[in-house]
């Protein structure tokens, strides 16, 4: 039987159907306050996930996702103004505030004082470093809050990407040398855009590969940078997804389909160090398995069934006939194949 997950999970009465975003994180119409936006996104979320094991998980995942797209539509300034003149809100423009340097927005959250943060700016100065990764490396605030603060200066919506999953279309179509590239990780495939989880300001070179491999523009969120690692290595892992070719640019042909017989084919991309040393460990427990499991056949089958009957007395002094003939070979290819360093 199909459940009413707007009623019985969030409450949403059923004249409200679909609800806007304001309705489905149970906010008053046209709140404006980022915090309180996500705080009741974080409560939401967190009541949805407990139905994330059960009879309904799929149902879950989806409203899950959706209470996240809600979410970042209404902490992006620009988004934000234009959906709620969709809904019929008369907007003052002369009483939009100018974006604040993420320093000032961190003072006053009162994360950081005024002095910590003009020894942040020395020290970006001294080292080269942006102030984002300044504040971070002299310990004034984490990953988080700090990607949070530049979100804000930018004027962007920030993401917790432990809060949501990420869509595996969005995934498949951008392959994991881009996203290591750039340090993104594409979240859901909209209507009119593809939302990607950005460390930084996309760049033309992503916006152009984006536009050709989705048909529609970016729009980028914000989130740290050590999470998008982290979540590149938890969807992107060896064997999860297929390298995609790239499109030929000024074309409309979708990413992964020939253009024509001759058309380049992309690199795969390179294993990360992380996984050139947990390849080289699945090799080196191979090669022990290879010889480990042909002298358990030598020793407790073979023996007693064939060596000792059939071979002559020679041969049994050394009864390890099918540790020599299969797990040398064996224990060669796992070398050749996992061990030994590519050049």
């Amino acid at each position: 039987m199909a459940i009413d997950v707007y009623k019985e999970w969030l409450g949403i009465p059923e004249d409200q159907r679909p609800p806007n975003h304001y309705q489905l994180l149970r906010l008053v119409q046209f709140e404006d306050d980022v915090d309180k936006i996500r705080k009741y996104y974080k409560k939401l979320n967190t009541h949805v996930r407990k139905f994330a094991s059960g009879t309904y998980s799929n149902e879950s995942q989806t409203l899950l996702n959706e209470l996240a797209k809600a979410m970042l539509c209404l902490t992006d300034e620009e988004l934000k103004q234009d959906y709620d003149r969709s809904l019929g809100r008369v907007i003052d423009d002369r009483d939009e505030s100018g974006r604040r340097p993420m320093t000032s927005y961190l003072q006053d959250e009162k994360a950081i004082t005024s002095d910590q943060a003009k020894e942040a700016k020395a020290h970006a100065d001294r080292t080269g470093l942006s102030i984002r990764d300044a504040i971070v490396q002299l310990k004034y605030v984490d990953h988080e809050v700090a990607a949070r603060a530049y979100a804000n200066e930018l004027g962007r919506s920030y993401v917790d990407l432990a809060d949501l999953v990420p869509e595996n279309d969005a995934m498949d179509l951008l392959p994991k040398n881009v996203v290591r590239r750039h340090n993104c990780l594409p979240l859901f495939i909209e209507e009119n855009a593809v939302v990607v989880a950005c460390a930084d300001e996309p760049d033309s070179e992503l916006e152009d590969e984006v536009r050709l491999r989705f048909h529609k523009p970016i729009r980028p969120v914000i989130a740290s940078g050590k999470s998008i690692n982290q979540a590149i290595a938890t969807n992107y892992a060896e064997g999860m997804r297929k390298e995609v070719a790239a499109p030929a640019k000024g074309t409309g042909k979708v990413a992964g389909k020939k253009n024509s017989a001759s058309e380049p084919k992309v690199a795969v991309a390179e294993l990360s160090e992380g996984e050139k040393a947990q390849r080289k460990q699945l090799g080196m427990i191979f090669m022990c398995w290879a010889f480990a499991i042909p002298a358990l056949l030598d020793n407790f089958v073979l023996w007693d069934m064939v060596y000792r009957n059939f071979l002559p007395r020679f041969v049994q002094y050394f009864p390890y006939i099918s540790s020599v003939v299969i797990g040398i070979p064996l224990a060669l290819m796992f070398y050749t194949t996992h061990v030994k360093d590519k050049k």
